[in-house]
């Protein structure tokens, strides 16, 4: 990918909020109209189109060419992705794909998501089995496996968690799309003391739901060109790993799938983690930005607490963490979730992050995580780079 023959011309984002009252449709034709502004092309451009599954239009089975429809979208090439928190960055990927094979010319890419207003998901398979009846209820117990083990294994820092999640707090403030209810500020102290749900997860490390929306534009560098845009950002690295180690009965759930997805994504853009500028990883919970930088090699296994505490992840620093404020202080729009992050690495590489705008903003890694099996790491697992020109 590191040839930069892709090109993102255009993003668009709404706010986050808790209840909204509106329909999924609506979000989404907010954020493609927005995204076709900022990119300057008109919707007869659109020739592709890649989106997330919808928790709250979950039992439509025709989801992907139902919103091209309503979005009035004529198309060559139309997918639904259905990698959970790893869809957004999935699809995004798979767009650039089919560019690169001719399937399509330009694409809209983009999740929206109303799950606070209405949440027609039903989960099967292992959690009714395995987790319900023993009363593991969804993924703060989960993460309360991964984290327990993460201390046996590794000891775990509480000051590093509390540390990001005050710095990601102090970004969502400067965030005006970030949820509301989050724009307030976030001490150590008040980390420290938010009360435990899923023992050692604490209520200050989860997600809280929202609904929302985001769209990127992305074209070949070569049409960009050609509609005399100039302004644009390339993916120049990719990687995904989907139940990674799914065979092995006893498989540590503290290696993951970014041990793979980051070495592949790195060795794509002719990177290593050292070049790195900022970093935007899936952040439903604070634990999992931790492991995810281990996995990628930022910083070797159960370094992650020292590195935290010793680094300036602020947008100011050497190594900025989640400049919108992430999920965990910018809201989780459902499965549109994966978009806070992947938005916000592109907003900050045209230079547009306004009081949080990182300086010398030459590229940014962005990742995804999917569904939480039980008794392994997350099974879906992603990491993109992007580039300025």
């Amino acid at each position: 990918m590191s040839d930069r023959d892709i090109a993102i011309i255009g993003y668009a984002e709404t706010k986050s909020s808790v209840q909204s009252g509106r329909g999924v449709y609506d979000i989404a034709g907010e954020v493609v109209a927005g995204a076709l502004a900022s990119a300057g092309v008109d919707i007869q451009e659109i020739d592709g189109f890649a989106t997330c599954l919808s928790q709250t239009e979950a039992t439509n089975p025709f989801w992907s060419p139902t919103l091209a429809d309503y979005l009035g979208l004529e198309l060559d090439w139309c997918q639904g992705v259905d990698l959970g928190g790893a869809s957004y960055l999935g699809a995004l990927a798979r767009a650039t794909q089919a560019i690169r094979a001719g399937d399509c010319r330009t694409a809209v890419v983009m999740g929206a998501d109303a799950v606070t207003t209405t949440n027609r998901s039903r989960m099967s398979a292992y959690r009714p089995e395995w987790q319900w009846p023993v009363g593991l209820m969804g993924p703060p117990g989960t993460f309360g496996l991964l984290t327990n083990r993460y201390k046996t294994e590794y000891g775990l820092d509480d000051n590093a968690l509390a540390k990001l999640a005050v710095v990601q707090r102090e970004h969502a403030i400067l965030n005006d799309n970030a949820c509301d209810k989050l724009r307030k500020p976030l001490t150590a102290a008040d980390y420290l003391a938010s009360r435990v749900i899923s023992d050692p997860i604490r209520l200050l490390d989860c997600v809280m739901p929202c609904d929302g929306g985001s769209a990127i534009i992305v074209t070949s560098t070569e049409r960009a060109k050609e509609l005399g845009i100039e302004r644009m950002i390339h993916p120049v690295g990719y990687g995904e790993r989907t139940n990674y180690r799914v065979r092995d009965p006893l498989v540590d759930i503290l290696d993951g799938g970014h041990s793979i997805a980051g070495k592949k994504a790195l060795a794509n853009a002719a990177m290593s983690p050292a070049d790195i500028r900022m970093f935007h990883p899936y952040d439903d919970f604070l634990i999992a930005v931790l492991l995810q930088m281990e996995h990628i090699g930022f910083c070797g296994r159960g370094e992650s607490s020292r590195f935290i505490l010793e680094t300036d992840i602020s947008y100011r620093g050497k190594f900025p963490i989640n400049t919108s404020g992430g999920q965990i202080s910018a809201g989780q729009p459902g499965l549109a979730g994966g978009g806070v992050n992947v938005v916000e690495a592109v907003r900050q590489l045209f230079g547009e992050g306004g009081p949080r705008q990182v300086k010398n903003p030459v590229n940014a890694m962005t990742t995804g995580i999917g569904c939480i099996p039980y008794i392994r790491n997350w099974s879906v697992s992603n990491v993109m780079i992007l580039a300025a020109p």
